[in-house]
């Protein structure tokens, strides 16, 4: 998701957004505890994502 997609979002989109990545992230980190994924770089790019979005939405909120 780009920086200007990110910034056109809600705050009620924001929020939706966030819970949804914060459990796709949960499963990625279950699932690569079982058995490695494929790539494991999917976790760190989606943590990256929820910082992205809680600072979008920090600032939306002030």
């Amino acid at each position: 998701m780009k920086t200007a997609e990110i910034k056109g979002l809600s705050v009620e989109d924001l929020k939706q957004r966030i819970a949804a990545e914060k459990e796709n992230l949960h499963k990625l980190k279950f699932a690569h505890a079982i058995s490695p994924i494929e790539n494991p770089m999917k976790i760190s790019h989606t943590r990256k994502l929820i910082a992205q979005l809680s600072t979008e939405l920090t600032a939306k909120i002030k």
